[in-house]
């Protein structure tokens, strides 16, 4: 139970349900209700898709590299640890992707669907997500029934986020965009307490085993 929530709470912080929604906000503003349903779920399903790839595929790129988990361990919670940074102390994710969607709707020939960026990737797709799966779902750690576990978690975090663009013009008229940027910044600093405690696991790994 323990680490389920551990994971969760990992999962959650790195994919930001919350985070995403006031990107929503801006990438389809002016978008009828239906179109934004179809965002929010299409963003949904890219980003549980890239993530679900990473589940199963990213340990065998890993291994095909020749790269060892601990040392995988210890590069993806520096990076967790960079990406938390940025959330405490960079730009929320409101303040910069609504100047994204200000710049493209000056020129839509050039403009992407939104469901896929930013909204799947990077926002809920995130670079720090693809690596906390990797890490979560580590073969050598966790059995296959244990993977399936971390997917349903992971599927689920998707599902809240899907529920939460659904609900977002409400719920930034409740919190703010303030309000969002605070939330962010908190999800910043558990983030960057898991990514430190990823690291030091990591390295007393390597020093017991001596095993890279």
């Amino acid at each position: 139970m323990d680490s389920l929530l551990e994971h969760f709470v990992t999962l959650w912080v790195v994919i930001d349900p919350i985070g995403t929604i006031p990107v929503f906000i801006a990438v389809t503003a002016g978008v009828e209700a239906a179109a934004r349903r179809r965002t929010a779920f299409l963003a949904a399903a890219v980003s549980a898709g890239i993530l679900l790839f990473f589940l199963v595929f990213g340990q065998i790129l890993i291994d095909a590299l020749d790269i060892g988990l601990n040392s995988f361990q210890v590069a993806g919670g520096i990076i967790l640890f960079l990406f938390a940074l940025t959330m405490i102390f960079g730009e929320s994710k409101p303040e910069s992707d609504q100047r994204f969607g200000q710049e493209e709707a000056a020129d839509d020939t050039r403009k992407p669907n939104p469901a896929i960026f930013p909204l799947a990737v990077p926002s809920l797709a995130s670079p720090g997500a693809m690596l906390a799966i990797v890490i979560l779902t580590d073969n050598n750690r966790y059995s296959i029934a244990d993977q399936g576990v971390t997917a349903l978690v992971m599927l689920a975090v998707i599902a809240i986020a899907a529920i939460l663009m659904l609900l977002a013009d409400p719920i930034i008229r409740v919190i703010g965009h303030s309000g969002s940027a605070i939330v962010s910044r908190v999800m910043g600093m558990i983030l960057a307490s898991v990514a430190a405690n990823s690291v030091l696991s990591a390295l007393l790994e390597i020093f017991k085993t001596g095993q890279l």
